[in-house]
């Protein structure tokens, strides 16, 4: 069933996670990738805040080309050791960072802002949840980097909604680790786009 909102909806990402969770629960939207160049170290070494700060630094980016409507953006990344997980840079680069989560748990934050263009006010929030990879064995690793599916993605690795080999979340939501916390984001929405001209 879609989710139909009486004001227009622009997502502030060209990831291909976040709108298939857009499409999956039922919202129209249109896609506006920010381009940014995002940092590769946290602020003050609080991954809180880095999420924060270039989901913002996104939603800041598209703003000045949409005229209406709310605008979503996000940005997810891996915790560890105090220190940012994002997005590999090369097949190596993912393979360093799939051994350093090989059998332990990490933590992978998404922050979001809702953009509201009638009056420019912004809601910003953070969530987190804790995923815990099993031991990957070298054979295992190697057909994971051929697949190709930690490509784009923070932590490489793309986790699977349902069955995932490799990856259990212990906490928080599942939608947070593929890139949107979806259950948060139904709840805010309808309310915080309805300003008083659009109820009017």
């Amino acid at each position: 069933m879609g989710i139909e909102l009486p004001f227009r909806v622009t997502l502030a990402s060209g990831s291909k996670g976040r709108r298939y969770l857009m499409e999956k629960w039922g919202f129209t939207f249109e896609v506006l990738p920010a381009n940014i160049d995002e940092p590769t170290e946290a602020p003050y070494g609080n991954c809180r805040q880095y999420v924060q700060h270039v989901a913002w630094l996104k939603a800041a980016a598209v703003a000045p080309h949409v005229q209406e409507g709310v605008i979503i953006s996000a940005d997810t990344v891996g915790w560890l050791d105090g220190r940012v997980i994002g997005k590999p840079t090369d097949r190596n680069d993912a393979r360093r960072i799939l051994r350093s989560l090989s059998g332990r748990t990490h933590e992978l934050w998404t922050g979001v802002v809702l953009w509201r263009k009638s009056d420019d006010l912004q809601l910003i929030w953070q969530e987190r949840s804790l995923v815990h990879m099993r031991p990957v064995t070298d054979v295992e690793l190697e057909a994971y980097l051929d697949s190709n599916q930690w490509v784009g993605c923070s932590g490489a690795y793309a986790i699977r909604e349902e069955d995932d080999p490799f990856l259990t979340v212990i906490e928080g939501c599942i939608s947070n680790v593929i890139g949107l916390p979806m259950e948060t984001l139904t709840r805010v929405i309808r309310t915080f786009g309805m300003d008083e001209s659009a109820k009017a």
